[in-house]
């Protein structure tokens, strides 16, 4: 009884409106899945898809490569001075995507903070192009990913144990040795989680690519957009919305299997 309430405010609010957007995919005039086939025959949406991974991909990947000297540095702290940087971390958090997209126009736009530092140290040769393209969509989504990575690959350093590179130590392993073959090894539950985290939500990404992209940086969510407001066609929006929705939910998918699997070996342990 105590969840009732909140199940009748999912069943409203989610449910219905996932079960009503799956029927009007299938049922423009009469039971069809040609919204369906005209999509794997449609160039816009190919091209839209083949986008979204390679930006998708793109900005996992260097979150990969910011988070994890991060997170390496922060398995490293004391406790106390731990916590003082994980608030810092997680800073993004406490505001909304929207406001920083904004902000981030503010910081790296062709006058933005950014461009006039480098103006003002070139003598005004040096101009970069950093928003309004791919490379401010990646920008912006490293900004929202970030967190992501370094919270799940950080718990995979903490648990390991601290003797075994003690260990390789005193067999006279150095630090490069010792990354290679027990850190990484080690942590690559948390680095396999956080890039299908970092995928999961980045190929749902609407906001980012509508403020900082162009106009060859349409992700699937923004072509949803494009169906409902410009071309009225809710039967396409509808099944472009639940091909989206079926490629997030083989990646929550995967992300629960590793999740499970890395439980069941830390219990094991």
């Amino acid at each position: 009884m105590l969840l009732a309430p909140l199940t009748i405010v999912m069943l409203l609010v989610f449910v219905y409106p996932l079960i009503t957007t799956a029927w009007t995919s299938i049922h423009p005039a009469g039971y069809s899945l040609e919204a369906y086939a005209e999509l794997t025959h449609s160039t816009l949406f190919l091209k839209t898809l083949t986008t979204t991974f390679e930006i998708s991909i793109s900005g996992t990947l260097v979150s990969l490569l910011l988070g994890f000297p991060v997170a390496m540095h922060l398995a490293v702290q004391p406790p106390r001075r731990r916590t003082g940087y994980l608030i810092l971390v997680m800073l993004p958090f406490w505001t909304s995507i929207l406001v920083k997209s904004f902000a981030l126009t503010v910081v790296f736009g062709n006058q933005g903070l950014v461009n006039q530092l480098l103006g003002f140290v070139s003598g005004g040769a040096i101009n970069l192009p950093m928003m309004y393209n791919r490379v401010g969509v990646i920008i912006g989504m490293i900004n929202f990913l970030l967190p992501f990575m370094v919270l799940s690959i950080l718990g995979s350093l903490l648990s390991q144990d601290p003797v075994l590179v003690r260990a390789a130590e005193t067999m006279g392993a150095g630090p490069l040795r010792i990354f290679r073959r027990i850190i990484l090894p080690l942590s690559m539950p948390g680095v396999v989680a956080g890039i299908l985290i970092n995928m999961t939500l980045s190929i749902g990404m609407y906001i980012t690519p509508a403020l900082l992209g162009g106009r060859q940086d349409m992700m699937v969510a923004n072509l949803v957009d494009f169906y409902t407001r410009q071309t009225l066609d809710w039967t396409a929006a509808s099944a472009t919305a639940m091909v989206l929705l079926a490629i997030s939910g083989c990646l929550v998918a995967l992300l629960g299997r590793i999740r499970g699997a890395q439980g069941l070996s830390g219990a094991a342990a």
